[in-house]
């Protein structure tokens, strides 16, 4: 059995799949603001604009949603407005004290590094000592 390090990933991976996603929900949100807010919002292109004040958190670019499915799909965008934010900010946070913690990164690398050649080597002489008994 080989013992082997474990692969490290970004933990940040996710903002690349996140940010494209969310501009394809204003897109989405901005025709249904249009299709059910008609007395509010003008056409698609206002209700994409209403879908990314409220994404973004800023708010109703003007008058609150009339109707059940627009007050709905308000909600559901302030809520993932919030949670996006909230996770940029994260991970940008992140950024910072990964640069912090990358000494002590790099020492803990080079100590499994060590621990693996003494386990390496243990198993050798392990497998040397039993190589030598007698079969039972």
């Amino acid at each position: 059995m080989e013992l082997r390090a474990l692969p490290t990933r970004s933990r940040r991976h996710w903002v690349r799949y996140a940010l494209p996603a969310a501009g394809v929900v204003v897109l989405l949100a901005g025709g249904g603001f249009a299709a059910f807010e008609t007395d509010t919002v003008e056409g698609y292109w206002a209700g994409v604009w209403w879908a990314l004040s409220l994404i973004t958190t800023v708010g109703f670019a003007g008058a609150a949603p009339q109707t059940l499915a627009g007050r709905l799909l308000s909600a559901v965008l302030m809520v993932l407005g919030f949670g996006l934010l909230a996770m940029l900010t994260a991970a940008v946070a992140s950024l910072f004290v990964r640069e912090a913690e990358l000494p002590a990164e790099e020492l803990e690398l080079r100590l499994d590094a060590q621990l693996l050649a003494e386990l390496r080597d243990v198993r050798e002489r392990l497998e040397r000592i039993e190589s030598r008994l007698p079969d039972a």
